[in-house]
Order: structure tokens, then C-alpha cells, then sequence
């Protein structure tokens, strides 16, 4: 039994990093990421959908996203999306495919993006901590149900620490990684 609340546990942490990691390919870089875009939602027949389902999104260049409706006629209903995302993107038409042209980042937007990483960050290891101090409270219930022995509590608590440790440190390299990423001229 403490052996599948540990695994719970586990499990909950790594679905915690992998969200870090979708979070932290939204962030924008200097780079063209066609990621950057899948917040972008448009009214298709009635219906809210994400961008990347009614047009290719790529990026053929460092510094340019192509998006390729597979409908014509929703070209300025993407248009009119991408501006209200308030992404700061220009998008512009050429009547078959939109062109965004990733405007090069500046010192300061580069550091509030550095910030705002490092918040996402400190995010995320809270959340591991939570599930942390949810696994210990399950085994400190177990051992006063008397299910488990004081010793198995201390040594189950140890390892749960120890998965903590590994998957903080996860979330510290991501966030050093985008970190480079950004500051990356």
C-alpha cells in the first residue's frame, strides 16, 4: 500500500514537470516557435478552436511563423485572433498565408521573460512540494492506523524526499535551459 501512494506520487510530479515544460515552450524567445501560437483560439462555425487545428502553423525561419489556413476564407478571422492573443505580433496577409515576423528582443523584454520563466518555475516546485507533503500525510496515516512501522514511515519518508530533490531539480534545469534560451542573442 505505501508503495502505490509513493508511485501516485511520482506519477503526480511528472505530469507537474511536463506541464513546466508545455508552459515554458509558450514563453517566447528570440527564436520563431510555432508553440507560441497554440493559446490562439478562433470562432470556427460557432465553435472555439485552436489555431494549429484549421492551419499549418510553421517556421521556416529564425525569425518568421507561417501559418497556411487550410480555409481561405478564415484568413482574417486568424488575423483578427492572433491580435486579440495580445502577443505582440504584427500578422500579416499576402491573401493565402499569414507571415509573422518575430521581432527581435529587446534587453529589457528578455529580462522580464527571465522573470516570468523563474515564476513559472517557482510555481511548479510548489506544486511538487504539495504533492510531497500529500504522500507524507498518507504514509503518517497509514503508520497510525498501525498499517506500517515507524521505521518503514522514516525510511518511505526519505525516498519521498529524495524524489522530491530529483524532480525540483528537473524543474531547475528546464528553467535554466529557457533561461539561455531567451538571454541568447
Amino acid at each position: 500500500m505505501p508503495t502505490s501512494i509513493i508511485e501516485n506520487g511520482k506519477i503526480r510530479m511528472q505530469q507537474t514537470v511536463e506541464v513546466t515544460k508545455k508552459e515554458f515552450s509558450h514563453v517566447r524567445t528570440g527564436r520563431a516557435n510555432p508553440a507560441i501560437l497554440d493559446q490562439v483560439m478562433i470562432e470556427y462555425y460557432g465553435v472555439p478552436t485552436p489555431l494549429t487545428q484549421i492551419a499549418g502553423v510553421s517556421a521556416p525561419e529564425a525569425q518568421l511563423i507561417v501559418i497556411k489556413p487550410y480555409d481561405k476564407t478564415m484568413l482574417n478571422q486568424i488575423e483578427k485572433a492572433i491580435h486579440a492573443a495580445n502577443l505582440g505580433f504584427n500578422p500579416s496577409s499576402d491573401g493565402t498565408v499569414i507571415r509573422i515576423a518575430i521581432p527581435p528582443l529587446t534587453e529589457n523584454t528578455r529580462k522580464d521573460l527571465v522573470k516570468n520563466v523563474k515564476k513559472m518555475a517557482e510555481e511548479s516546485k510548489i506544486a511538487i512540494r504539495n504533492i510531497r507533503r500529500d504522500v507524507i500525510d498518507h504514509l503518517k496515516k497509514l503508520e497510525k492506523d498501525s498499517l506500517i512501522s515507524e521505521d518503514e514511515l522514516k525510511r518511505h519518508n526519505e525516498n519521498v524526499q529524495k524524489m522530491t530533490d530529483k524532480f525540483i531539480e528537473n524543474i531547475d534545469e528546464l528553467a535554466n535551459e529557457k533561461e539561455k534560451m531567451i538571454m541568447t542573442i
